[in-house]
């Protein structure tokens, strides 16, 4: 791996968790890296070292490092890649700059560049010597203004020519669910891996007995926070409306032994959308599995009513919303056993309730993953004024939520809140 007499083993270096993320990226697997975690998780370090390993394996490309703000690269980024460098034994193969702030692989003239994305004309100039940019790392990536948007620009700009592309983001979950970077993380394509670490799997020679006895009082006096800055777990800001929620596969073996499925409908044509889901109850353990999911803009009863058919069981059934009778007339003229939903004075509170008490709300992310945004960043509103939460549930992007909620009647209606 390097021209040093001593052989660097990279167990040495690179923790335990990030292995398979190293495997898949040598494999050429994936070209997109989303690596979210806990404080002392090793992301950062893994990142630049990773991003080393593989400018030395492409010597035509480049690597470009960002942060929002330029001004805090120097003691961050910079930083690391600094030992990342030192790490690897390669501290002589590499001149190493702070104006400009650059490392530079003297054996090939290859660059690794830095900088913020508070000047965005600082990308578009940038000028090499020969070859392209072919990796990128975005690190903080939460604080990034414009998210996904500015992400994108950057990579439209930088990652022009040449075979190899790879990006990294990496970032500490913020509390909130509708941040980009967790809105990001929780959406799947092919090439793009999203791993999330902790310190617990860190080995804890590495970490200290000073970090790991803080790590323990802080779990034992604020288990909130706690959870994450520690554990990196998106806890919310406090508004939350869905406490129970779990985010996880559920198997088809899991889903062919539910003994009964539940399915809902909300209506929609633009911009609300139409929104279908099924579910099933495990009255035992207080949990609802949500297991599948369709939405649509602009498509016609007819032709919802084909994709439900396609969905469900011939022994299944489907509650809608009454608010449309019509449509679910056109749903039995089509074929389907569809009952409209007892609406009602404090039918949303009641449902609302009930959902919020079970044990667990369990979803799907691959499956459902409008289902799982929409329950994620599903929060109460605030007053502008004070700022105190206001009672209530906001009748806005829940249309998922809605289905959900008509497809369990009979279940909470028989049980009661």
């Amino acid at each position: 791996m390097t021209s040093n007499k001593k052989r660097i083993r990279l167990s040495e270096i690179i923790g335990p968790a990030f292995y398979e993320t190293h495997k898949l990226i040598d494999m050429g697997v994936i070209d997109e890296a989303v690596e979210a975690g806990g404080r002392a998780s090793l992301k950062s370090s893994y990142v630049g070292t990773e991003l080393v390993l593989q400018l030395l394996k492409h010597p035509d490309c480049h690597a470009l490092v960002t942060r929002q703000v330029g001004d805090t690269m120097r003691d961050s980024v910079y930083a690391q890649i600094l030992w990342a460098i030192d790490k690897l034994g390669l501290t002589t193969k590499f001149k190493c700059t702070q104006s400009p702030l650059q490392c530079t692989y003297t054996p090939t003239g290859q660059r690794i560049l830095f900088r913020g994305l508070d000047d965005p004309q600082k990308i578009k100039s940038i000028k090499l010597p020969f070859g392209y940019i072919g990796i990128l790392w975005f690190e903080e990536a939460d604080q990034i203004k414009g998210g996904e948007d500015a992400v994108r620009n950057v990579q439209q700009s930088a990652l022009r020519g040449g075979e190899f592309g790879l990006t990294f983001i990496s970032f500490n979950p913020p509390a909130a669910s509708r941040n980009w970077a967790n809105r990001y993380a929780r959406e799947e394509r092919k090439g793009k891996r999203v791993h999330h670490s902790t310190y617990l799997q860190a080995p804890a020679a590495w970490l200290g007995p000073k970090f790991l006895a803080q790590a323990e009082y802080i779990k034992e006096t604020q288990p909130t926070k706690y959870r994450h800055e520690y554990l990196g777990e998106v806890v919310g800001s406090g508004t939350q409306v869905f406490e129970n929620l779990r985010l996880e596969p559920i198997s088809q073996k899991t889903i062919r032994n539910f003994d009964t499925i539940e399915n809902g409908v909300d209506w929609g044509w633009y911009p609300d959308p139409w929104a279908f889901n099924r579910c099933h109850y495990d009255a035992a353990h207080k949990t609802l599995y949500i297991f599948d999911e369709l939405t649509r803009l602009r498509t016609s009863n007819e032709e919802t009513a084909k994709l439900v058919q396609q969905r469900i069981e011939s022994w299944e059934s489907v509650t809608a919303d009454s608010a449309e009778m019509k449509s679910c007339a056109d749903y039995r003229a089509a074929g389907l056993p569809c009952r409209a939903a007892q609406k009602g004075p404090g039918s949303v509170r009641e449902s609302m309730k009930w959902l919020q008490g079970l044990a667990a709300i369990i979803i799907d992310p691959v499956r459902c993953p409008a289902t799982a945004a929409e329950f994620s960043e599903y929060e109460y509103e605030r007053d502008p004024r004070t700022g105190e939460v206001l009672p209530g549930y906001p009748d806005v992007n829940n249309h998922h939520i809605d289905a959900v909620r008509y497809a369990v009647e009979g279940v909470w209606r028989r049980r009661g809140s």
